[in-house]
């Protein structure tokens, strides 16, 4: 059985094969480390056009998912995977965090339905175990947010990045934002890599890179820096020159 297994429910399975069919993803899912099918909500549509949305009762501009073909694919993803959360993507969703993508992908087994248009039946959310936004902000469809869930949850599932320290190393996976990262050459357009990369001292570059996390998530996200539980030594550290590092 796959670390993590996913069925994404939409109106158009195109974009998300896309994205899946690529990188770190394409890879898991050849390992058998993640197990994600993609399904066409219009398959369980009625009628010869396969309808799937209908216009708002009350009236008002936009189209609505219909309930029976949308209930209808989510009980046959429950069928396919059981004890699977039914995770709705939607403005009124807890925002996507690491901290989620980490319960998510600890559940082991997502379904993920694409809202569209001006949104889904109010009924659909009796068979809704979460609902997931990505933000403040209004999307064209929840594809992009499922995928966003399905990358986010996906490399955490082990063995899916080839280091497997990577994970615990980026932002958020202790609650500030990463440190920077420099590659080759040491000088470009008179910008150098700073010294102690490239000194080979590993005590120093993980000292230097734990200041330079605090110190940018300080100036670039300050709300995330005042939630940071600091000990004594990363408050010297903050105030450290690369000389007492």
């Amino acid at each position: 059985m796959a670390g993590l297994e996913v069925d994404i429910l939409t109106l158009f399975p195109g974009l998300c094969e896309g994205y899946l069919a690529g990188s770190i993803l394409a890879k898991a899912r050849e390992a058998g480390l993640v197990d994600v099918a993609v399904h066409d909500v219009r398959e369980h549509a009625a009628g010869k056009h396969r309808v799937a949305d209908d216009a708002p009762y009350g009236g008002g501009a936009g189209m609505v998912m219909k309930p029976e073909p949308l209930t209808e694919a989510i009980e046959a993803a429950r069928a396919r995977r059981p004890g699977a959360w039914v995770v709705l993507t939607s403005p009124r969703g807890q925002v996507l965090t690491q901290a989620l993508a980490k319960e998510l992908a600890g559940h082991g087994r997502l379904i993920l339905v694409c809202g569209r248009y001006e949104g889904v039946d109010e009924r659909v959310r009796s068979v809704v175990d979460r609902e997931v936004s990505l933000g403040d902000f209004v999307l064209t469809g929840g594809e992009l947010a499922a995928l966003c869930v399905v990358d986010a949850a996906g490399r955490l599932v082990p063995g899916v990045l080839g280091n497997a320290d990577s994970a615990g190393a980026e932002s958020f996976a202790d609650g500030a934002l990463e440190y920077p990262h420099y590659t080759r050459p040491p000088e470009y357009r008179g910008m150098k890599v700073p010294e102690v990369l490239l000194s080979g001292d590993h005590r120093r570059i993980e000292r230097w890179r734990r200041r330079e996390s605090l110190r940018v998530t300080r100036e670039r996200r300050p709300d995330l820096f005042e939630r940071l539980r600091l000990d004594e030594k990363d408050l010297r550290l903050i105030e450290a020159g690369d000389d007492e590092l």
